[in-house]
């Protein structure tokens, strides 16, 4: 069955709002989608390993090992974009934390 983008639109500014809101789970349901392209979300791995690298630092262990397994798929410009976007989303909402 396919998704409709207005639906794609809707799950990603819900968890986009969650996420902001300090949600680990919201962070993690973010990477999945862009790394599988679950929910109609076009896969985008550099996005995928920001979400997946912001629960892991919240200590959530099924996004470092997702974070690594996408991670060899990946650039080495790549992942330092993903982080570069990370680090910037801390600093927009306010979370401060290291992105690795």
């Amino acid at each position: 069955m396919a998704i409709s983008q207005k639906s794609a639109d809707f799950f990603l500014r819900s968890r986009m709002a969650d996420a902001e809101a300090g949600s680990v789970e919201a962070l993690y349901e973010l990477g999945v989608s862009y790394s599988t392209g679950r929910g109609g979300i076009a896969v985008d791995l550099i996005e995928a390993h920001k979400w997946f690298n912001l629960a892991a630092l919240s200590g959530d262990t099924r996004s470092q090992a997702c974070r690594a397994e996408i991670s060899i798929e990946m650039t080495a410009r790549e992942i330092a974009e993903a982080q570069r976007q990370a680090r910037a989303w801390l600093g927009h909402t306010g979370h401060h934390r290291y992105a690795a």
